[in-house]
């Protein structure tokens, strides 16, 4: 748009914005549109927005420029503008979304019934004999007290066999077993007194949830040490 446009676009809702009021700002470095190689501005639909946000700031709250500043500034980093009726003024830090790699404390305490024999496991994922017998050798894959392998194992074997493909062994995959040990016995050290409390309380057994966080936990670090690669 045109900075002829952008002015006709917001004079219904602010029918005092002026050319020079609109220049003012992109002094300011509030907005700035883009530049045509002859010197024409160019306004994007989120420059116009910005505008509307800046003017709205100004004519409602009567925000000086420092705080429009700020607000646009923690726009940018990704806050969460208020909403119409909301208390907050400012842009607010946002939820964190409901990460789908992370299973729900129901799903946590869902139990299963799925028994698998080591030739039923190994051919769904697609291993060989000598693969699975490095699995259980690491303990990555472990069987109940009737020698069965359950929902888990299959997770773990389709996994093993797909990082297989990229040059991963089951050896060198031991450590997401020490790690994956040591979050159980964390959370079964909270949670163990917490269980007898919620059971005299009738209520529901807080290891699932406490487990869905320490998985919220790890695979949220793990991401951000790949954003940070």
């Amino acid at each position: 748009m045109t900075i002829g446009a952008v002015l006709d676009s917001l004079k219904p809702d602010f029918p005092d914005i002026s050319i020079s009021k609109i220049r003012f700002l992109e002094a300011e470095g509030l907005v700035t549109p883009e530049r045509t190689p002859s010197g024409y501005r160019h306004f994007s639909d989120h420059d116009v927005e910005r505008l509307r946000y800046i003017l709205t700031a100004q004519r409602d709250r009567f925000w000086p420029l420092k705080v429009i500043r700020e607000s646009l500034d923690a726009l940018d980093r990704g806050l969460t503008p208020p909403g119409e009726g909301t208390e907050a003024v400012r842009p607010q830090a946002p939820k964190p979304r409901p990460d789908e790699d992370v299973p729900t404390a129901a799903e946590l305490s869902r139990g299963t019934t799925l028994r698998l024999t080591r030739e039923e496991l190994a051919s769904s994922a697609g291993l060989d004999g000598q693969t699975m017998d490095a699995l259980d050798t690491f303990g990555l894959l472990r069987t109940d007290a009737d020698g069965h392998y359950g929902e888990a194992a299959l997770g773990i074997a389709h996994a093993a066999a797909g990082l297989a493909a990229y040059g991963i062994e089951p050896r060198h995959l031991r450590p997401f077993r020490t790690a994956a040990d040591r979050e159980i016995g964390l959370v079964q050290q909270v949670t163990a007194p917490l269980r007898g409390k919620a059971g005299q309380r009738g209520k529901e057994d807080p290891t699932p949830d406490v487990l869905r966080l320490c998985i919220a936990l790890h695979t949220a670090l793990v991401k951000d040490g790949l954003g940070r690669a």
